[in-house]
Formats: structure tokens, sequence, C-alpha cells
């Protein structure tokens, strides 16, 4: 309704009218309006265990759907804790607003109790950072914020509310967001120049390869990729933030390129002669490998962050690149595609690329008196629907789960790709329940980074949520411990755990009515099927090889052909 409202009411009552229906926080004196607004309004509210899940869960809540993200948190040190999942936020362009209590403006600069200067601190870890200052228009910001956070290249938002604009009283005046969005709705479109460019190139190819990345990770931008390749069926590879825009299942799929990416995806990029980058931002454990082939092949190059498309004119030299919308250009060029009956004969590729993927698999240690990370992933991946959401910490179980963990659908993967987060999978996981309640959520960490948020475990126990998490415990921080291998002689320096704490004890006490360790391989089938029958809040904990590394590997600043294939993948004959 219109009429006077304090400061807190207006904000509140302006996410009530974008649609908002959960926000995650946590309380304190210098946000305590904002809060009893929200106490008495439509939207729920999950209080996590400190400030930086409470980003983490709007985080994972804008990554699973095409919604917005909102944490809102007190002054000082509660904002200074969102600086990592602002930051990972960012690095991934996803949308997110972050409201945080600040002292009254007469006492900023004052040094203040829990004072600190917002904007400094995030400027460069946010998309946009906003003081609100007395004579504001709380609603117009708020709305705009929305919908700013989510055009052209996303990202997060951070909102800096000193005390006495919380308790100021204003009007509300109803503004229609369509209003705001429409600010931000201008879409380019390739030109028919351009699109007839595009398939000289494509056209002149042998041996064209996709690579997809985060850009496209939308329901309407997935089916635009899958419309395009229906007409050419041509191989590709995706990004981390990419799994499952394209069905990894299909004969095309070649799985992730990169450092750790899949044998027969490094192969084949060493002899494409034609690159279509589509919404990935050129990430340093890709983009340092492709030097050896790009002297040798065209690229074509589609994004919406001009900086990003500018700085690859400039390094890269790309054939063909388009700023703009990456669903709606993939869009007109399939319409240009049809329209113009335009054909492509590469048979030859689709042939090669398939028997790269049947002779180099993935493959582990399967000989092992220990149980093996990628052998529980692998097990996993056919126990899982194409509905089920997955999200990841950071380390070995990351790269083995993108490996292994065959997706079919986007927002299915959410993981921490350009920060390398550790302590994301838990507080994302929580956020993806809420925005998608009726789906299966599985949260898939290593030791170390669950103990990085530990606290969740209490949140999602005591509020009985519906998420399963699948710890594989090797009690030590196995990828760096990779690292220290090869480079320090196996000197773990900081990367061991001599105790032995019992993950599943720990569930059992936050309120996990499923809770369960296992170490021996006859049980492991068992456990995981009875862990995915449990309801409610669910931990296996499974312990697994110490000395387990991630292979395929290609060296920091090498090319790909220079990939290590490890000890246990080999050519099937």
């Amino acid at each position: 309704m219109k009429g006077d409202m304090n400061g807190a009411e207006i904000l509140i009552k302006s996410l009530e009218d974008l649609e908002v229906k959960q926000v995650f926080g946590y309380t304190g004196a210098a946000i305590l309006p904002v809060f009893h607004a929200l106490g008495k309004s439509s939207i729920g509210l999950t209080v996590n265990s400190n400030e930086q899940a409470c980003a983490f869960s709007a985080a994972g809540y804008s990554r699973s759907s095409d919604k917005v993200g909102v944490a809102i948190v007190t002054s000082g040190p509660a904002i200074t804790n969102t600086l990592t999942a602002v930051a990972d936020s960012y690095g991934d362009s996803i949308p997110l607003l972050v409201f945080a209590g600040q002292v009254p403006e007469h006492k900023i600069g004052t040094d203040a109790f829990q004072h600190i200067n917002v904007r400094g601190i995030f400027e460069d870890a946010a998309k946009k950072v906003i003081l609100l200052s007395n004579g504001a228009d709380i609603e117009s910001i708020v709305k705009d914020a929305y919908y700013f956070a989510k055009s052209g290249k996303p990202g997060p938002v951070v909102i800096d509310l000193p005390l006495n604009i919380q308790q100021r009283k204003g009007q509300y005046r109803a503004l229609d967001h369509e209003m705001f969005s429409s600010t931000y709705g201008h879409e380019n479109h390739p030109s028919k120049k351009q699109c007839r460019s595009f398939f000289k190139l494509l056209q002149k190819s042998r041996k064209p390869i996709l690579y997809l990345g985060g850009g496209l990770n939308s329901d309407g931008a997935s089916r635009a990729i899958r419309e395009f390749n229906e007409l050419f069926n041509i191989p590709f590879v995706n990004t981390l933030m990419a799994k499952g825009l394209m069905d990894e299942g299909h004969p095309r799929s070649l799985g992730t390129l990169g450092m750790f990416g899949t044998p027969y995806a490094n192969m084949a990029i060493q002899e494409t002669d034609f690159f279509f980058a589509i919404g990935v931002r050129w990430d340093d454990r890709v983009a340092e490998k492709v030097g050896g082939f790009a002297l040798n092949a065209d690229i074509a190059y589609i994004d919406i962050n001009p900086e990003k498309v500018h700085q690859i004119r400039s390094e890269r030299h790309p054939k063909f690149s388009f700023i703009g919308d990456a669903k709606t250009a993939l869009e007109d060029l399939t319409e240009y595609a049809k329209q113009e009956n335009i054909e492509i004969d590469i048979r030859e590729w689709q042939e090669k690329t398939s028997e790269l993927r049947q002779k180099w698999p993935l493959d582990y240690n399967r000989s092992s008196k220990s149980i093996q990370q990628a052998e529980v992933l692998d097990l996993l991946s056919t126990c899982i629907s194409d509905e089920t959401r997955i999200t990841t910490g950071v380390g070995n179980h990351q790269m083995l789960a993108a490996q292994y963990l065959r997706r079919s659908k986007p927002k299915s993967f959410m993981t921490s790709g350009s920060f390398g987060t550790m302590g994301f999978a838990l507080p994302a996981a929580i956020g993806v329940h809420y925005a998608n309640p009726d789906a299966e959520v599985i949260a898939i960490d290593g030791d170390g980074g669950l103990k990085m948020n530990m606290g969740e475990l209490h949140t999602i126990g005591s509020l009985g949520l519906p998420i399963k998490i699948l710890v594989l415990n090797n009690h030590g921080d196995g990828m760096v411990r990779n690292v220290q291998t090869a480079l320090y002689g196996g000197e773990f320096t900081g990367t061991v755990r001599d105790s032995d704490i019992s993950l599943a004890e720990v569930a059992r006490v936050c309120g996990f009515g499923h809770a369960k360790r296992v170490s021996d391989r006859k049980e492991l089938r068992e456990s995981i099927d009875d862990f995915l029958a449990s309801r409610g809040p669910s931990l296996l904990e499974v312990i697994t090889d110490f000395d387990e590394a991630v292979y395929p590997k290609v060296p920091p600043g090498k090319p790909y052909r220079e990939m290590i294939l490890g000890p246990y993948i080999r050519e099937r004959r």
C-alpha cells in the first residue's frame, strides 16, 4: 500500500513488489529496523550461522534460478564477512543484492563502533556499491539495483544503509518495477552482414568446436544453443560454470575443458580449426593453454561484456566477435541459418571426436585398498536424476565432480569457478533449496571445505532442510597436497590432518536424522542408496584415499599437448 513508512519499511515493501520470496540474513543493532519490517512482511527469512554464509546462500538462490538472491546483514564485521561471497559472485557473474546496516550518517568517518568504509572495501569486488544518504529515494534505488544486478554482465550490488536512513519517514509510491526492468531491456542483434560473416567462417571449417561458458547458463540460453546445434551437430566443450546447459550425455559432448578437463576435450582442442567461444571469460586455466592452437584456428567470440570482448580482440584476434546477449545472438544466427539453408559437412570430425571419447576414457586407481573420490562420484552419477541440483566445494572433489557427474540441465551444477572459494558448498545448497524446494539438493564437499562453514550443518539441521551432504574425507587439503608432491618433494606442510573427528557424529549432534561414516568399499553402494533414499537433513561421510590425485592435468602455463594423463588413464583399444 502507498503511504508514510520509515526507510526500512520502504525497502522491504520494494522487495515484496519485486516478488522476492526469501532472504538470507543475520541481524544486529545497525540493521534492526529492516529486520523488524521484514518480520511483518510476506518474505521468508533464513538466519544462517554467519554473514559469509548468508551471502553464499543468496548466491546459491541466484545461481539455481532466474531470480536475484538477497542477503541482509548488519554493520562492520558483518558486512566485511560477506566480502568473500560478494567477490565470488562478481567473479562468476552472479546477480546478488547485499544490504548492510551502517552507523548513522553523522557518525560516518568518526571512528564510530562497527563503522567501516563499505565503498572502499567493495568497489573492486562488486558490480556496484551504493551508500544511501539523506534524501535518497529508497524505493527507486532498490528496484533499480535489482534489475541492474541482473542486466548486462550480472553481478552483486552492495547497498550501505545508515541507521538514520532506515528510521527516516518517507512516502512509498508503489512505482511500477517494470519501468526499471525496461531500462536494462535493450538487446543488440547481429546484422545480416555479421551473420553472413560468421557462417562463412563456419562453412570453411572442417573441425569446429563450441566452447560454452556460464553466460549461457539459463533456461532460455540453453534452449538457444541446443536449437543452434540441432542444425550443425558440432562437438562441444564447456567450462565449470556451463555444466548441464547442454546434455553431457550427448554424443557430441566432450566434457569440461582446461587444466583438469577430460582427456578427449583437451585432445580435440589441439586439432580444431574453428573455436566458437560463447559467454566465457577466458579463464587462465583454459586461456593460458590455448595459445598452441589459436594460431591455427579461427576464433569466433560472443559475450555481453564489452571490456572482455575488447580484451580478446586485442589478445586473440578473433575473426568474428559480437557484443551482446548470447541467447539473442544465437537465436538470430539460428534463424539466419534456417532462412539461408546453411549446411556444413563435418562427418569426419564428428567421428574423430567420438573416437577420442571412446579411446581415452577417464579412469582412476581401481586396485587401491582405499576408496577413491572418483569412484564415489562415478557411482553417484548413476544414482541421481536429471532434476538433482548439485553444489560443490573447491578442491579435488570439485574437479572430479566436474569430470564424473554428467548433467543434462542448466543450473543443475553450482560451484565456485573464478574465485575458487572453499566453504561454498553448504551455504550455497541452502539457497538452492529455497529456490527449488521440490528438487533433490546434494552438497558435495571435502573435509577441509566443510569445516570452513561447518556452522551451516547447524542451520540445515535445526531448520530440518532436506539437503544431502556428501563429504569426501581424505584428511587433508588434497589439491594443494598434489602441488606439494610435484613441487616440494612431498613435504606436506599445513595440508595434513592428524586428528580424525567423525563429521557424521557432528552432523548427528546438529540434528541430522541420517548421518553415516563409511570406509569399507563393500559398504559404499548400499550407503549411497540409503543416503539418497533418506528424508530430511542427511550426511554421508566417505573416507577416501589420502594420496589420490586428479588426472588428467595440464601443468600451469603449459599447452594442451603437454597434458599429463597420470598412471591410470590409458588408451582403450
